[in-house]
């Protein structure tokens, strides 16, 4: 699925920022769940093959198998839910956010970060998390949004 560029509103990005916190927060715990899955699993190869696979329980290794793919199943899910409404994730570890705007007619992205009250900064394409500016008037006055069809 290629997705098409869609540019925010500062209201827009704020009305979905509920939806958005909801879907950054399961597909952290989806990663967390993948992560412990996977060294798990790593952990029973490790122990099958110390021991020559001689005793090998296989309705515990499907188990581990299985919440393997499933956890990886659903994180992948999560993160193209939060594509499809549009925004950018750009550090699932911290929950960090951008939501594409229009400033000055150029791209720029609003900028959001799990355990933020709402959105307040904003910054360049190439300037990333660092490079936040706080969301003040004179960003409000001239941010555009949406770009016309």
């Amino acid at each position: 699925m290629k997705l098409v560029p869609r540019f925010f509103t500062f209201q827009q990005a704020l009305e979905l920022l509920p939806q958005v916190e909801s879907v950054i927060r399961d597909a952290i715990a989806f990663k967390s769940e993948y992560q412990e899955a996977e060294t798990a699993w790593q952990d029973f190869q490790r122990r099958v093959m110390m021991q020559g696979g001689v005793l090998v329980d296989h309705a515990q290794l499907l188990d581990r198998k299985n919440r393997r793919e499933v956890s990886v199943q659903h994180l992948k899910e999560a993160l193209e839910k939060i594509q499809e409404y549009g925004c950018l994730v750009k550090d699932l570890d911290v929950g960090l956010i951008d939501f594409p705007t229009l400033l000055h007619g150029e791209e720029v992205y609003l900028c959001w970060k799990l355990g933020e009250t709402g959105i307040s900064f904003w910054h360049g394409v190439h300037e990333g998390f660092r490079g936040r500016k706080p969301i003040d008037r004179e960003f409000l006055d001239n941010h555009q949004g949406e770009r016309p069809n």
